[in-house]
């Protein structure tokens, strides 16, 4: 899950993007209306966490804007004020859900959950595809019925992976879902995770790369034994070359 967070107090941003992450949430933030704007127009977003009171286009108008563009971002709105009048209009610009300030990062990451199921609703909560079963909401993996334990972003990434129902999904697509703005787009991040991925996963080896073009979930009947070697596999003038079987 990717999320944005439109904040203009520093200090509570940077605390609640530091949060999300130990959730396996990547979160972006954006002090002020052009800031947001300009985020939401290049990256996709799972949802959307905005205070109404900061500088440039208020946070009323990023929520029209966010409405009127179709993305179906859900939108958590963030404010001081309690009155139900307030609520009552920010509901009526479009926002999902309400979360007055101060609040528990718990209850934030608690609701942000609720919203990415509400807007998945037409997906199973628990996923299974080639022995794999995945709960996003208790975070747990099982591999034909083996639990097998991963670290936050190994989770995040095998989660756009399996999300993929066996598409191919590209490296750069892995890094704009699984981690954040400020990841390096030429960093090896990607490779490396989904080759520690596969160990933990075990074999027969379930994620196949496809040469130049990404990684997907082997779904074919032998899940892709012998055909996608293990990081640190065979070597030699014969071995396959880098980059092209394994990440």
């Amino acid at each position: 899950m990717r999320v944005l967070i439109v904040e203009d107090e520093p200090y509570l941003a940077e605390a609640v993007r530091d949060g999300l992450r130990l959730e396996a949430i990547a979160a972006d933030i954006a002090g002020d209306g052009d800031s947001a704007l300009e985020l939401l127009s290049i990256h996709s977003y799972d949802l959307a966490v905005l205070d109404r009171d900061i500088p440039g286009p208020s946070g009323d108008e990023v929520a029209r804007r966010i409405v009127a563009s179709g993305s179906g971002i859900p939108i958590l709105m963030l404010t001081a004020a309690d009155r139900i009048d307030d609520k009552a209009s920010g509901f009526g610009l479009g926002a999902d859900d309400y979360l007055t300030k101060p609040f528990e990062l718990r209850e934030l990451v608690l609701r942000l959950r609720a919203l990415d199921r509400r807007r998945a609703y037409a997906r199973p909560p628990v996923r299974e595809i080639a022995g794999l079963r995945l709960d996003p909401f208790r975070r747990e993996v099982f591999r034909d019925g083996r639990y097998v334990a991963l670290t936050r972003k190994q989770f995040a990434v095998l989660e756009v992976l399996v999300g993929a129902g066996g598409g191919v999904v590209s490296a750069e697509e892995l890094l704009e879902r699984a981690w954040d703005e400020n990841a390096d787009p030429l960093t090896n991040a990607v490779r490396i995770t989904v080759s520690a991925l596969r160990k933990r996963l075990g074999e027969p080896w379930v994620i196949a790369t496809v040469p130049g073009v990404g990684y997907r979930i082997e779904t074919g009947p032998d899940g892709g034994a012998g055909t996608y070697p293990a990081p640190g596999g065979p070597t030699g003038p014969n071995a396959p070359g880098p980059g092209r079987t394994h990440g």
